[in-house]
């Protein structure tokens, strides 16, 4: 596991099969993946952490939870409807990292959190942009 100091570097490492499938084009995908690698950095230093150790084990769920549904959404075809409830679920997921974020501000530096909170921002942004294409 790498430390990127951004998302560029981040793109750099990671596997040529991933940046060739056509998901890939969606970019509240590899933010939200980039966000999980962020997240697995941020527990490691919280894991050990009395006060930390519920939301560490939720904050890992609830952001594998916006990649995953997105790639459970995609995998089941686009022009589908259920496409439309896998992002609706990612989007909730996204919100859920977010307000996780906030709470964990008294464990993490301000400045990793506003990164997170303004990451996971932007994936929500995507991913409402996404839906209400759909409708």
């Amino acid at each position: 596991m790498g430390t990127w100091a951004n998302y560029g570097e981040w793109i750099e490492q990671c596997s040529d099969y991933l940046k060739r499938d056509p998901i890939w084009k969606f970019t509240a995908y590899p933010k939200s993946l980039w966000l999980f690698d962020l997240v697995w950095q941020d527990c490691e230093k919280l894991k050990n952490s009395f006060q930390g150790e519920h939301l560490v084990r939720q904050l890992i769920r609830s952001t594998d939870s916006v990649s995953a549904n997105i790639d459970e959404g995609f995998g089941r075809g686009m022009e589908r409807q259920e496409y439309t409830y896998y992002l609706r679920i990612a989007l909730g997921s996204a919100r859920e990292t977010r307000s996780r974020y906030f709470k964990l501000r008294h464990a993490l530096p301000s400045d990793v959190v506003e990164h997170r909170t303004q990451l996971c921002s932007e994936i929500i942004a995507l991913l409402t942009s996404a839906i209400n294409r759909r409708r």
